[in-house]
């Protein structure tokens, strides 16, 4: 018996908003980065179809979309090159941001900083 259970009908009115809020971010991720790329992931089990959008530095953004269509849709539209991650994998420079940015917490954490020297 389910008592707690939420039942939402796909497609509602916060579910428009949401898709309308996350275009808008993707959008504003690519007009002020250089360099963005597109990485469509595929639905899973556990998680709809995503994109994330890389800018030049290895900076990176993911949103949910509805289908890989429609992130293609928005590559196209933001005139970005659009690739599937099964097919090309994440890009190194995503990698290295991320080791950046980890570094960089551990030392603002009190951690030592490793580049020092």
């Amino acid at each position: 018996m389910a008592l707690f259970r939420r039942h939402r009908a796909a497609g509602t009115s916060s579910d428009r908003a949401r898709f309308r809020e996350d275009m808008a971010h993707l959008e504003q991720f690519a007009q002020t980065r250089r360099g963005v790329e597109a990485y469509i992931e595929p639905r899973t089990t556990v998680t709809e179809t995503t994109v994330m959008l890389v800018a030049h530095d290895g900076e990176w953004t993911r949103r949910r979309v509805p289908d890989p269509y429609t992130a293609r849709q928005l590559g196209s539209r933001l005139r970005i090159p659009v690739y599937d991650v099964h097919l090309v994998g994440y890009p190194q420079r995503m990698r290295e941001y991320n080791e950046r940015r980890k570094r960089g917490a551990g030392s603002s954490l009190g951690g030592e900083a490793l580049d020092q020297g």
